[in-house]
């Protein structure tokens, strides 16, 4: 598996009006795309800092992945995401066999188009990590 960066970091927020003008006003930076994912049950805000992006996720569902994580922990860093070159399915197959628990046997859709799988905090030294992959990259 090769990994090419720090694809974003996820950070669960209450509110997206709330959580958007402090990236702005307080950090300077500028939220370049809202979006909802309605089979994940979040609206999102992406920023931009180098190469790496800030997702803010706010929960559509308090029954939604977003929701009960802020319900059991309150607003913080929910997740890392490392952009891959060999793409997700073929990442996730790889993990599996070196005996890493998915979340996710299969790709799905993510926000931006990006195509996404989760590995599971218990084997990832407590860390929910996102395997990402642009599919109109490398094209």
């Amino acid at each position: 598996m090769k990994l090419s960066h720090i694809e974003h970091i996820g950070i669960a927020v209450k509110s997206l009006e709330t959580a958007i003008p402090f990236y702005e006003e307080m950090l300077g930076l500028k939220c370049y795309s809202v979006e909802e994912v309605a089979d994940q049950k979040v609206k999102t805000a992406f920023f931009k800092i180098g190469q790496t992006k800030i997702e803010l996720l706010e929960s559509t569902d308090p029954e939604g992945a977003i929701g009960k994580f802020i319900e059991n922990k309150g607003e913080g860093i929910h997740h890392i995401a490392f952009s891959t070159e060999d793409g997700v399915q073929k990442s996730l197959d790889e993990l599996a066999e070196k005996g890493i628990r998915l979340i996710d046997k299969a790709p799905r859709n993510g926000a931006e188009g990006l195509r996404i799988g989760f590995l599971h905090p218990k084997s990832t030294l407590g860390v929910l990590t996102e395997l990402c992959e642009n599919p109109n990259e490398n094209k």
